[in-house]
């Protein structure tokens, strides 16, 4: 009886609480569906006439795939002729590829995506129904190819010479080269040992076994390093499984730490074999472009002078503050230094590529500078190191430089914000290396996705906006257009339903710099109801949160979260490095700043501006970068972030990778009086205890870029602090999870529907990712 009673009054006790929940709104499993449509799976499929990668033939011929409505199409391009033609005839090939394989194939649904012209460009050779096959283009005749080229076993861990006849990869801690031909092996280097081997690939949160090195034009000589980190400390990861876990472990140093990997650079001559040791100190492993040697996907910041007799490049301080530009001999390995440039905070050489060029002829030195606040080419004299002139120069910023005319004495290179509007969209231009006649080679507005001709004769300009469809014309070097190849349809996806995003421009934090972003609402937005704001962060400093400014039908799950009733906004906050040297410099030395002052002033003048926006209900979530932001948001701003989810961030820069962080906060110091870094206030678990709101964490615990640590550590500060958080954990899973994906984000939605929206999400909804079907390969 005693026990019934007690029961009864809990019940009674707890009525009042639960009644509330029961008035909640809900939402089915249509609703997510009806959300997941607007994912990049569902959408994609819809998009009609956008050139894929163009493949080169000979005199700057080339062939495209091209999606249709249909299925696909291959496109063959005469740029000498102004020619746009099929490659070949699709309904022949899908006849003759079905009477001999024995299955039904459509003309516009071949079973391929890749194909490769012979030589004389009159056979296409391609892989399908698990054979080999030769296809004669003008005869229409098909055959089984009985000698393909199969690729080496260890292809993808290869780095072919430009002639083709050779490849190089790394066995043992050695270089070896690989006849491509005859498949013969030749040890190049004898005294690589473990951890202080040829051509290694490791910068700690990336790592491969693909050598990192630059072959000679002649195919004669490499460039590359032996790279000693001997004495670097080890990072450790563990799976999860049935019996013995498997323990990982590599070099990965941390900031501050006394030893780094260092690289003793060499150019190796292949035949005979003999190493060639430059007269120089061991350099930092550290380039200009990023803080890896290798992030353009090839030895970075190295430049064979075209008779090979000489190798040009820049070595980069440990914190990126000194950048020496060095010519070496290849075949004694002296070294002259040309020029040092330093700078107060760090050097950025562009944006996806080296934007530095040797030229030997005129005994001059392309060089990017951000010295009169933003990114130009100048002019050096290679044997003085002094300066001849300013190339470019403006209030706006070279991003890559594409090529160098020695000939004419002309460059063509990308930049933002030199034309009206949005600051981010690129441009192509051509300009003397006098600095005189800077020519706008794309005058579309817009951003421009440009592709030289092997010749530089011509050039294949994809263009369009965020919220604008484009299409893909085909140029000649001075811009004249000379045929549109592609013109991108939506139709298909507007009658979906889907809607652009809404481009925006608010102010930051300092009320007078503009801003820019992305807004993306419902569909069935009613401007009467008040609608929770949701703040997409990667607040760089190495890029920002919207990506590619060019058109897109899905931005990660953006307009999905949109339909579930919230209002997501990205902001490019100060901090974005393809503006001036001081709007990038705006967080260095204090990543905790993360645009959050920007992002917070943005959000608040949208809330203004669009009366449905209730920005007392501000969400905010990142991956990475992000999810360090995120974190920092709810700590430092917890009165205005309410849910947060922080997913594989790298809370604790002094447990990541030691370059990311010297480069962008500067060396770890310690203050000898009580022992405090310049790296203790920007540690997200120092601020833990002012957790507020909800706030999610995320990580994978074989995640080898932001070892899972980093939020260990923040969990562990929480739970100190007494304060209750979620957490999702992926055993077995790397930094963004891979097949676990699709499950994060509907946890992502589920957390924000519950939390920001008051709202019962649907039980265990499963997300359904699918392939294009016009990318089938069969």
């Amino acid at each position: 009886m005693h026990k019934y009673l007690l029961a009864l009054s809990v019940a009674v006790w707890l009525a009042p609480a639960t009644a509330p929940a029961q008035q909640r709104p809900v939402l089915t499993a249509q609703d997510y569906a009806r959300a997941e449509h607007f994912l990049s799976y569902n959408t994609q499929p819809l998009i009609d006439g956008s050139a894929g990668q163009p493949h080169w033939l000979a005199n700057d011929r080339f062939w495209y795939r091209v999606l249709t409505a249909r299925g696909s199409e291959y496109v063959l391009v005469d740029p000498a002729r102004k020619t746009r033609t099929v490659a070949f005839d699709q309904a022949k090939l899908a006849a003759a590829l079905s009477s001999a394989s024995g299955k039904t194939y459509e003309a516009n649904r071949l079973p391929f995506r890749e194909l490769t012209y012979a030589p004389n460009e009159k056979s296409i050779a391609f892989a399908a129904a698990g054979k080999a096959w030769k296809y004669d283009v003008l005869t229409g005749q098909l055959t089984p190819d009985t000698a393909p080229a199969s690729p080496a076993a260890n292809a993808e861990n290869e780095v072919v010479s430009p002639d083709g006849m050779l490849a190089a990869f790394i066995k043992d801690d050695n270089l070896w080269v690989r006849d491509t031909n005859t498949n013969q092996l030749t040890q190049l280097t004898t005294d690589g040992t473990k951890d202080y081997g040829y051509a290694t690939d490791n910068a700690g949160w990336t790592h491969s076994d693909k050598p990192v090195l630059r072959w000679s034009p002649d195919s004669r000589k490499i460039a590359t390093f032996r790279q000693d980190q001997r004495k670097v400390g080890d990072m450790y990861l563990v799976t999860t499984n049935v019996g013995h876990p498997r323990l990982e472990a590599w070099k990965y140093p941390l900031p501050g730490d006394k030893d780094i990997a260092t690289i003793e650079r060499v150019v190796i001559e292949v035949n005979p074999a003999k190493v060639v040791r430059f007269q120089m100190a061991p350099d930092p492993h550290r380039g200009t472009l990023s803080d890896d040697i290798s992030s353009s996907g090839t030895f970075d910041d190295v430049d064979w002078s075209p008779d090979t007799r000489e190798l040009a490049f820049v070595s980069t301080s440990r914190d990126h503050k000194e950048e020496k530009f060095r010519i070496a001999d290849a075949t004694t390995g002296t070294v002259r230094d040309v020029f040092t440039e330093t700078v107060a905070t760090q050097y950025e050489s562009g944006q996806g590529a080296i934007n530095w060029r040797y030229l030997p002829k005129s005994k001059e030195i392309i060089w990017y500078s951000e010295r009169d606040n933003w990114g130009h080419l100048y002019l050096y004299d290679a044997g003085t190191g002094k300066v001849k002139r300013q190339i470019t120069k403006g209030n706006w910023v070279v991003t890559k430089l594409l090529r160098v005319d020695e000939k004419k004495r002309e460059l063509y290179f990308l930049a933002d914000g030199r034309e009206p509007g949005n600051p981010y969209f690129t441009h192509l231009y051509r300009i003397g290396l006098d600095g005189k006649n800077l020519k706008l080679l794309t005058p579309e507005a817009g951003n421009h996705q440009v592709t030289l001709s092997p010749s530089g004769n011509y050039f294949i300009d994809t263009y369009s906006q965020p919220d604008k469809p484009g299409q893909t014309v085909l140029r000649s070097a001075d811009g004249k257009l000379l045929a549109t190849l592609e013109k991108t349809d939506i139709s298909r996806l507007t009658a979906s339903g889907w809607k652009a995003p809404t481009p925006i421009t608010v102010k930051a934090a300092d009320g007078q710099t503009d801003l820019y972003g992305l807004m993306f609402t419902p569909t069935n937005l009613d401007a009467r109801k008040k609608y929770p704001i949701i703040d997409y962060i990667y607040p760089g400093p190495q890029g920002g949160g919207v990506g590619s400014w060019s058109f897109s039908a899905a931005r990660s799950d953006h307009q999905a979260l949109a339909e579930l009733g919230f209002v997501v906004v990205v902001i490019e906050g100060s901090c974005n490095p393809l503006r001036s040297k001081s709007y990038h410099d705006a967080c260095y030395g204090n990543m905790a700043e993360n645009t959050l002052s920007d992002q917070i002033t943005g959000m608040r003048q949208l809330a203004q501006k669009y009366p449905y926006i209730d920005v007392n209900k501000a969400g905010i979530w990142g991956h990475s970068g992000g999810g360090y932001a995120t974190a920092a948001a709810m700590f430092r701003y917890p009165e205005f972030f309410k849910v947060g989810i922080s997913e594989s961030g790298n809370h604790e820069n002094r447990n990541y990778e030691d370059d990311w962080a010297e480069r962008y906060i500067g060396l770890l110091k310690t203050n000898p009086a009580d022992g405090t870094t310049n790296y203790d206030n920007q540690a997200n678990a120092t601020f833990a205890s002012n957790l507020q709101g909800k706030l999610m964490l995320a990580h994978g615990l074989m995640d080898d870029n932001v070892p899972p640590y980093n939020t260990w550590l923040v969990v562990e500060a929480l739970t100190k602090a007494n304060k209750s958080y979620d957490l999702v954990v992926f055993p077995n899973a790397r930094h963004g999870y891979g097949i676990y994906g699709p499950y994060m984000m509907r946890r992502r939605w589920d957390y924000f529907v519950e939390h920001l929206a008051g709202a019962v999400p649907p039980q265990n909804y499963e997300m359904k990712p699918m392939a294009d079907p016009r990318n089938a390969v069969q």
